[in-house]
């Protein structure tokens, strides 16, 4: 997982895989099957310990509105920390457009993100804490792509300031009392 991660798809041979897992290609190909199953294999198991794991500790422990906050604070406090970038960002640029089958997993992949951005959304508005006045089907989706847009911003400009601007200002979309006082 970690040479995918830190090199990418395409920079990562059968070779680079064998010597990380001390195994030859044959034994890797009978473990794993092809470079590509081994791959999206590995991209779940960085998703469980990565996305997948601070959504459910943020469902866990905060109610809807805090918990879209503090995930966005984290990925922003992750992008900041360790710049190989997300695994399923940066799969998403390197990999999906040109490989079907991987753009279908990074697919649905972000589709588990943006549930779990709908799941708030919705559970928000029932509770006050999120204006309503946007479906949250829709919300989800942006919130989704601020958290891709930040987590591609950082590599290049991973500047503290710049990307806790532009959560401030994707969570000023949720205010109830701004979406009542809006002309």
């Amino acid at each position: 997982m970690t040479r995918f991660w830190e090199h990418g798809y395409a920079a990562t041979s059968v070779r680079d895989l064998g010597t990380c897992m001390g195994l030859g290609a044959a034994s890797l190909y009978n473990a794993f099957g092809d470079k590509r199953a081994l791959f999206t294999r590995c991209l779940d198991r960085y998703l469980d310990a990565n996305m997948r794991e601070r959504i459910a500790r943020q469902e866990a422990v905060h109610p809807p509105r805090r918990a879209i906050e503090a995930f966005l604070e984290e990925s922003v406090e992750r992008s900041l920390i360790d710049r190989r970038g997300c695994m399923l960002v940066n799969t998403a640029l390197e990999v999906a457009p040109h490989d079907e089958e991987v753009g279908a997993v990074v697919a649905e992949r972000l589709g588990e993100l943006e549930a779990f951005f709908h799941r708030c959304m919705e559970r928000g508005q029932q509770d006050g804490t999120i204006a309503r006045r946007a479906p949250a089907r829709d919300l989800a989706r942006l919130f989704l792509t601020t958290v891709m847009g930040l987590r591609v911003l950082a590599r290049a400009r991973p500047e503290p300031a710049l990307l806790r601007g532009a959560v401030r200002q994707a969570l000023t979309l949720l205010d109830p009392l701004a979406a009542e006082t809006a002309p």
